[in-house]
């Protein structure tokens, strides 16, 4: 049986267009695995590696630590490949990775990590949202100057008083006379003994 040359070329345009969709779809497939954003965060760095990109187009590739940025957009072709220095620090930091493909957004990539404290590293401490008053002082008032105390001395003499006029004129006091005719009668009856006692001798004899 002769099958008709129609039939043949159809089939072999069916069978054309067969080969020509599956190349297609593999090609179209091929960068959707070949694209590979590698990327590691430690504590102190973050490590970038972007490979089997299409290099027909541009790439971009952008990093940001805590809403800042660690690595401003910059753009790439097949490959990129940076180690990034992070600040110091004593908390964790938010890392966000954002890479655009060229050759279409369902090939770009986000992706956030968190770069954890380095060991050594002494946090520091919150500060309270309440300011501690200053604490009551505890000392005592001053108190007031005391008024001078009455004075306990006895009163100086009047000098106007007729005793002290005396004393300070004569230098003596009102018994000197008294004194003076005792000593008389005392010398008297000292002679008068020593008379006596001649006289009772002389006798004698």
């Amino acid at each position: 049986m002769t099958i008709p040359r129609r039939s043949l070329r159809a089939a072999g345009t069916l069978a054309a267009a067969a080969v020509v969709g599956l190349t297609g779809a593999v090609l179209s497939a091929g960068p959707a695995a070949a694209h590979t954003p590698t990327w590691a965060v430690t504590c102190s760095e973050v490590n970038l590696d972007l490979t089997a990109y299409n290099s027909g187009v541009t790439n971009q590739v952008t990093v940001t630590v805590d809403g800042k940025d660690l690595l401003p957009t910059e753009t790439f072709g097949r490959e990129f490949h940076k180690k990034l220095v992070l600040p110091e620090h004593d908390k964790e930091l938010t890392v966000h990775l954002v890479v655009k493909a060229g050759d279409g957004d369902k090939f770009s990539r986000e992706d956030t990590k968190t770069a954890p404290v380095c060991e050594g590293t002494t946090p520091s401490p919150e500060p309270s949202g309440d300011t501690p008053s200053p604490a009551p002082s505890t000392s005592a008032p001053a108190s007031a100057t005391p008024s001078e105390e009455p004075s306990t001395s006895a009163p100086a003499a009047d000098s106007s008083s007729p005793g002290s006029t005396d004393l300070a004129e004569t230098g003596s006091s009102s018994a000197t006379p008294v004194i003076a005719g005792a000593a008389v009668a005392v010398l008297l009856a000292g002679g008068g003994i020593m008379w006596s006692v001649r006289k009772r001798r002389t006798a004698q004899h």
